[in-house]
């Protein structure tokens, strides 16, 4: 929530049982900072029936989200959807997110926005998975948030978090007049290349 990420309820995630056809997903109304185990219901990928018949809450609105980008990337085992304040408001703002330092390029490496639909309609989880289905990780869903994956719970948060820190960087370059080229990642394909 400090990071400016998500605001009170908004945004929400889930995991991956690594191997399986289930996923753990934040239930409705879960605020990201304040989450233990009754946060969560299991749910089966491939129909999205609940498999946790003790949850009291029901699934994030946003499962859809989270079931379609399982079913297009059997690599990815997190899925964090957050409403990152800079990200959103470049968004608004017809300007695209610039890759400004080597972690942006390394963990970021492309993003990708989509059409605006409204919250909650299964469109939002068709067109995050097309979007992120030829390996991009990054996919901001245009007037509402960002969709960001990968193997673990820990390299989606860092990646949201370099999401977020890249748009401020560009935000606070286009406040002081100054446009920003954006980082190659060309040099990622050389061999000993790190971050």
């Amino acid at each position: 929530m400090g990071a400016g990420l998500a605001v009170g309820s908004g945004g929400n995630l889930s995991a991956r049982v690594p191997g399986t056809d289930e996923c753990w997903v934040t239930a409705a109304g879960t605020w990201l900072d304040h989450l233990d185990r009754g946060s969560f219901v299991r749910i089966r990928i491939s129909d999205g029936a609940v498999l946790d018949r003790e949850a009291e809450a029901a699934p994030s609105s946003e499962l859809g989200l989270h079931l379609a980008t399982y079913r297009a990337r059997p690599d990815v085992n997190a899925v964090v959807h957050l409403h990152p304040q800079h990200v959103l408001l470049l968004d608004a703002i017809g300007e695209p997110i610039r890759l400004v330092t080597t972690d942006h390029a390394a963990y970021l490496r492309r993003i990708v926005t989509t059409p605006f639909v409204p919250p909650g309609r299964p469109e939002v989880g068709a067109l995050a998975a097309a979007a992120c289905a030829d390996g991009t990780d990054c996919v901001v869903l245009s007037r509402h948030g960002c969709s960001v994956v990968a193997d673990t719970v820990e390299l989606a948060h860092k990646r949201a978090c370099y999401l977020e820190e890249a748009a401020l960087m560009t935000y606070r370059a286009l406040a002081l007049g100054r446009t920003l080229e954006p980082l190659s990642t060309d040099w990622l394909r050389v061999p000993g290349a790190t971050v």
